[in-house]
């Protein structure tokens, strides 16, 4: 069954779509090392990156098995940043999408065990029926 593109960013505006191409342009380190890791389907799986799901920009996505990573910063320590996270991923679990989070720090001290991580994710996610 052929699914409509415009499924995967479920019912993201034209705004977060803007939002999500002007930070393509401008990205950290840590999602610099990430990408190098998962861009051409070096995993098996396509991401995008910077993508737009409903009002949210994710750092990575795979609408393939609805997979999100997500890199953060230091300011995702503080209560109220990692409350607003929270939300973000219920939201996401509503939509079927699981969300994996690293730190920058996990990025910088040890991308093999990130890529492991994300390696055992897809195939757990590959095997749900």
């Amino acid at each position: 069954m052929e699914e409509n593109l415009h499924d995967m960013f479920y019912g993201a505006s034209w705004i977060i779509h803007k939002q999500a191409r002007d930070l393509r342009k401008r990205e950290t380190k840590a999602e610099k090392i990430v990408w190098d890791l998962l861009s051409n389907k070096k995993l098996g799986v396509k991401f995008r990156r910077q993508h737009p799901i409903n009002q949210f920009i994710t750092d990575f996505y795979c609408h393939e098995i609805k997979l999100v990573i997500e890199i953060d910063g230091e300011i995702h320590l503080q209560k109220e940043a990692l409350e607003y996270d929270e939300m973000r991923t219920t939201i996401f679990n509503y939509y079927g999408i699981t969300v994996v989070r690293f730190t920058n720090k996990e990025i910088f001290t040890n991308a093999t065990n990130a890529r492991s991580k994300i390696e055992q994710k897809i195939k757990d996610l590959e095997s749900k029926p």
